[in-house]
């Protein structure tokens, strides 16, 4: 992949005369999209299609990248295949009918209630399989506490204060909050811990709240797998990453008559303005109600 970026590189200078800068700038965004394609195991170009590009762009958003950024880099994949599909080096252009960049300056997707309810339910509660158990108690703690997936990766056993209601939590720069925990997500945590994080562990000492199968800390990229293999068996379409939760968790708090403040210290924005998309949610639902109910909408 790195020969066929390469020869791209090539073709944006010499074919399309573009500048020094820009063709640095491909070269360095289209890098990061084939580290995370070897991230997921797929070794060719032919291997990505539209979902995989969704949830690059959307992990993207995960790490914090602006939305000027993010446009960018789907700009870059655009681009990239056009000139793969034009060489003939894939079938086709799966971005071809990929909404403009435009759109991910605008609103996140997020889940109805009844969504979240299906995928969480894709684990069931009362299974005897540790690893159901464990991804039931992420899927919970994901939207519960509006956590982002390396923070949801980073949760040590004990962070947890049952008696309060509240998780521990390490964000960006290591800067430590406190965030409420339902009580559902309570519920799956005390069945982990007591029926599957055991039976992980093993002998083993670690202090990681979420364990793989070998009893080692769970990695984000197999969070976001469980998220994937959770909207798969609950049948919903929509493309689904650990963000996805993370934006229900807000726009339903706002829904419900949340502040704005809390909202974002929940969610541990440094800026209120990162904060007020879910402004924009809102409105779009009250847009719909007025449309739905008002006499001469």
């Amino acid at each position: 992949m790195e020969q066929t970026l390469a020869h791209f590189t090539g073709y944006l200078s010499i074919e399309r005369g573009c500048s020094r800068n820009t063709v640095v700038s491909y070269r360095a965004d289209l890098e990061d999209f084939i580290a995370y394609l070897r991230g997921r195991g797929i070794s060719s170009f032919s291997g990505a299609d539209r979902d995989v590009i969704t949830d690059y762009l959307g992990e993207c958003k995960e790490r914090g990248l602006e939305s000027s950024s993010i446009a960018r880099r789907l700009v870059a994949v655009k681009v990239f295949f056009r000139y793969l599909f034009q060489e003939r080096l894939v079938d086709g252009d799966v971005t071809d009918v990929m909404s403009s960049p435009k759109l991910w300056r605008i609103l996140p997707d997020f889940l109805t209630s009844a969504e979240v309810d299906a995928l969480i339910g894709a684990y069931p509660k009362n299974s005897k399989d540790p690893l159901t158990l464990r991804n039931r108690c992420i899927l919970e703690m994901l939207y519960s506490s509006g956590l982002r997936v390396s923070e949801c990766a980073g949760l040590k056993n004990g962070c947890v204060r049952f008696d309060e209601g509240l998780v521990r939590v390490f964000g960006k720069g290591s800067k430590e909050r406190l965030v409420p925990v339902g009580r559902a997500a309570l519920n799956a945590l005390k069945t982990y811990l007591e029926k599957g994080r055991p039976l992980l562990l093993k002998t083993k000492e670690s202090p990681a709240l979420f364990l793989s199968y070998r009893g080692e800390p769970l990695e984000r990229e197999r969070i976001w797998q469980v998220v994937k293999d959770a909207a798969r068996i609950a049948g919903i379409a929509k493309s689904i990453h650990p963000h996805t939760l993370r934006h229900s968790f807000a726009s339903h708090l706002l829904e419900n008559g949340a502040d704005l403040r809390a909202i974002q210290e929940m969610l541990g924005h440094a800026d209120i303005s990162t904060t007020q998309i879910y402004t924009h949610i809102d409105s779009r639902r009250l847009l719909s109600v007025h449309k739905k109910f008002h006499p001469r909408a």
